[in-house]
């Protein structure tokens, strides 16, 4: 408790008002900073569909901040985790390292979207509020409940760059990757942009989409009204197939794709390949205020070049036809470099409860940090753009 604000813990997003949820900056529809994954409907549909969910070793534990009159003036999306699955911020050797010196890391608390790694809002403060107040209030008092409840530890994953340095001022520690994003420098088409490559890879990429719709395979970009439970039914048929053999149990259930496709379809874009009249591979991103997040994608036949030509040229193209800004193709993967997405740190904010175990993770992290800006440098080097275009990205 802060002066006449209280934090309470919610164990069910479910219960949380969606009207009360939308009051929060970045989870509003239509705002300049909405971003789909923090809003009520992408959340409850995690949890109501039973993906991220007690059962599946994700109990909620979102931290509500409430003024005197019982407004809702702040809030951290968060979990109580029993293991370091679907989060794409890997600590499990830190988990091993703790339990062989006689620790206990689990459960450890979570601020994340499920499976999602796409940065966004995790210290949400209400629209019209002080955010930086409203920020520091929150970041304390993930600590603060770490501490309460005895956990091992306290993070908070896919943090915006201004969010870390509010958690580093609480004490958590600051660690670093990369992804892989495209940048719209004001392109008028697919064709404009690749103009700004070296020859020699604007040649190959048009090669490479031109073997991709070999065979007669055509694309469809499906979204709001065209989502029907038949599409969901297929798409849903090429992410088992994919993600049982990537990660063994895919995390998603059945029903998320019909509960979003109920609650937020304007938000979502399906790229559909179709081949003799069927729909063989797809995948699915969503639509945030001003870029596109690419998520995951699946096939039931495999054709050569057809994985990048679906998930990362037709979502360039999907964002220079609607002019957003960026397109965020999710997790690692050097071979997005190729295709004209840029080299970006991520940042995530931990908070070590134990001395030791937090001096050995401080430790660590810093000789980490220094090998992600090491690696980002090089791959800066060897983006497929020209010289003089390299050189205007980094002057800007």
């Amino acid at each position: 408790m802060t002066g006449d604000m209280t934090i309470r813990i919610e164990r069910s997003f479910c219960a949380i008002a969606p009207e009360r949820w939308a009051q929060l900056c970045g989870a509003r529809r239509g705002s300049k900073d909405y971003n789909p994954f923090n809003s009520h409907a992408f959340l409850s549909a995690l949890e109501e569909s039973g993906s991220a969910a007690a059962q599946t070793g994700w109990l909620g534990h979102h931290l509500l901040l409430e003024n005197s009159d019982s407004a809702l003036i702040g809030a951290v999306p968060c979990y109580l985790k029993s293991h370091s699955r679907g989060e794409y911020v890997f600590d499990h050797g830190w988990a091993d390292a703790f339990e062989r010196a006689g620790g206990r890391y689990y459960p450890k608390l979570q601020s994340a979207i499920p499976f999602t790694p796409a940065t966004g809002p995790r210290l949400m403060a209400a629209i019209g509020q002080d955010g930086s107040a409203i920020q520091g209030v929150l970041a304390g008092g993930l600590r603060q409940v770490a501490d309460e409840l005895g956990v091992s530890s306290a993070h908070a994953t896919f943090v915006p760059e201004n969010e870390m340095r509010v958690f580093e001022a609480e004490g958590f520690l600051h660690r670093t990757d990369q992804q892989f994003h495209f940048i719209n420098n004001g392109y008028a088409n697919h064709e404009a942009f690749l103009e700004t490559l070296a020859s020699r890879k604007r040649k190959a990429l048009k090669k490479e989409r031109r073997a991709a719709l070999e065979n007669g395979i055509t694309i469809d970009w499906l979204t709001g009204s065209d989502l029907t439970e038949d599409i969901w039914d297929q798409f849903f048929a090429f992410y088992m197939d994919t993600g049982s053999r990537k990660w063994g149990k895919p995390y998603l259930t059945r029903l998320f794709y019909s509960l979003i496709g109920e609650r937020m379809a304007d938000d979502i874009l399906l790229v559909m390949a179709k081949r003799n009249g069927r729909y063989i591979a797809g995948a699915i991103n969503f639509i945030g205020a001003d870029t596109l997040f690419g998520r995951h994608w699946g096939c039931v036949e495999d054709h050569p070049f057809l994985h990048f030509e679906v998930c990362y040229h037709q979502a360039i193209d999907f964002a220079l036809a609607k002019g957003l800004k960026k397109v965020e193709a999710g997790a690692q993967g050097e071979h997005k470099l190729a295709r004209g997405y840029q080299p970006v740190t991520t940042h995530s904010a931990h908070y070590i409860a134990h001395a030791g175990l937090r001096r050995a993770v401080s430790d660590y992290l810093e000789h980490e940090r220094r090998e992600v800006a090491q690696i980002g440098d090089y791959l800066d080097e060897h983006t497929p753009f020209r010289k003089g275009e390299r050189q205007q990205r980094e002057d800007d």
